[in-house]
């Protein structure tokens, strides 16, 4: 899949939060707790990932008396790739922060 631009912030912080148990179905309830972001956010970043075949969705098939059934998501193999390389990025951007942030020595 070719990107033109790097996702936001919320939908990187949706991504790496789906990454860390890939293979497990999640609610966006239990996202929008992890991620501290507004179900107003949360499902439309589920929806537009779907779209672009980074995540798949599947409905809740155990429904507990009295509830409706709810919509379950994980990251595809392409949105793993994604979250990975999105965490890569991460990780050097905050290397690089902390080498500008480190006084400098004499001599160096």
């Amino acid at each position: 899949m070719q990107r033109n631009r790097l996702p936001s912030e919320q939908t990187t912080t949706v991504l790496l939060a789906l990454a860390e148990d890939a293979t497990t179905w999640r609610h966006g309830y239990d996202l929008c707790q992890q991620t501290e972001l507004k179900a107003g956010t949360m499902y439309p970043i589920l929806i537009r990932l779907a779209d672009r075949g980074l995540l798949e969705t599947t409905w809740e098939t155990e429904i507990p008396v009295g509830r409706p059934p709810r919509h379950l998501y994980r990251l595809t193999e392409a949105g793993l790739e994604l979250a990975k390389e999105l965490s890569e990025k991460k990780m050097l951007a905050a290397k690089a922060k902390r080498a500008r942030l480190r006084p400098q020595t004499e001599g160096t």
